[in-house]
């Protein structure tokens, strides 16, 4: 891996959305996902879109925003983690001046910002009762008055899109949600998988985000080659989407040297196998084959991390010949095909 010679950071637009080869992949645990954005993105009911953090559940939302007729408005997010409760309610639906302690002017809040666009309301599972009552009547017929206003309503047009990685209905029986606000944001769902469960699509994600943090970090990143992308397609990746851009950004800065504690993961043989019929003896020889193995992969692995993914070097280090390095490769399921030459093509004209 190369770079420039002046390293500097460049300011990279993140809500620019990726093309959809990126948003949906290609992967089956992604095709009932793009089927049903694509039916829902031109109605205005809410969505609810759920999955654990880091799947790509914001990125959908704006790909929804823009493929509806509310394209045209601004696309509004409310991360309702993040701002603490007491603040939350100003945020949302603005305030009037004198309202509270530090209130010196009128101000309008995200849902008046989201007139004719799309509001976003990021972990909705973290918002308090109060709150979700008050987003109920907003949501019942789109009124809702500012804080510290009592005597008028205002009224907004906005396609409401909400997001969690919480199981509301865990959250409902426990009392910490309303049934009611998940019956009226719960209209269209859309569950999000994990990286693990789309591991087809690892490939490339991963040369989205060397191109993409390239350009962030002005630094030149020679394209990966199959053994690294199937190393990467071994991991288990729990921080998922987030996890992997994280990951190839340290690629990028630091080197191959950045991936040295990560551990790909391959189904291992138990110390002791149980065995498929009662009585049936554990064979020693299959058990001695299967630690062999292991073995050769953990070398392997190492080996090619040293040498910076390079066949031919990590075969000589190993002291064994360029052919048996690649059946061996291939053995431990290091490898994978390189993709047909028009994906990346379409890739790369569209990055």
């Amino acid at each position: 891996m190369s770079s420039r010679a002046a390293t500097k950071l460049v300011r990279v637009d993140a809500n620019a959305l990726p093309p959809e080869e990126i948003v949906f992949g290609t992967s089956v645990a992604m095709r009932e996902v793009r089927q049903k954005a694509f039916k829902i993105c031109r109605t205005s009911v809410p969505v609810l879109l759920i999955g654990d953090g880091g799947t790509g559940k914001e990125v959908l939302a704006r790909w929804l925003h823009l493929h509806s007729a509310f394209s045209a408005g601004e696309f509004v997010k409310v991360n309702c983690a993040a701002i603490p409760g007491s603040l939350l309610e100003s945020e949302l639906f603005g305030h009037e001046k004198g309202a509270f302690t530090g209130a010196h002017i009128a101000r309008p809040g995200r849902v008046e910002r989201a007139h004719l666009g799309t509001l976003f309301l990021d972990e909705i599972g973290d918002l308090d009762s109060a709150l979700q009552s008050k987003l109920l009547h907003f949501l019942q017929d789109g009124y809702f008055s500012r804080l510290g206003d009592q005597s008028s309503e205002r009224m907004v047009d906005t396609r409401v899109i909400c997001a969690t990685s919480r199981r509301l209905e865990d959250e409902i029986a426990a009392g910490r949600f309303r049934a009611d606000l998940f019956y009226r944001i719960n209209v269209l769902k859309i569950e999000m998988p994990r990286l693990a469960q789309r591991r087809e699509d690892i490939p490339f994600l991963a040369e989205h985000f060397r191109r993409l943090h390239m350009q962030q970090f002005d630094k030149d990143c020679e394209p990966f080659g199959p053994e690294l992308l199937g190393y990467l397609q071994n991991l288990t990746w729990p921080g998922n989407l987030r996890e992997l851009s994280n990951c190839i950004a340290r690629y990028i800065v630091i080197g191959p040297e950045s991936l040295a504690q990560r551990e790909p993961v391959r189904p291992r043989p138990s110390a002791y196998p149980a065995s498929s019929i009662p009585g049936d003896p554990i064979s020693l020889k299959k058990l001695t084959k299967d630690a062999i193995r292991e073995m050769e992969r953990k070398a392997i692995v190492e080996a090619l991390r040293a040498n910076h993914w390079n066949r031919r070097k990590a075969a000589e280090a190993l002291k064994i010949s360029y052919r048996a390095m690649i059946y061996k490769i291939r053995d431990a399921g290091l490898i994978i095909r390189r993709p047909a030459a028009r994906k990346p093509q379409t890739l790369a004209s569209q990055s």
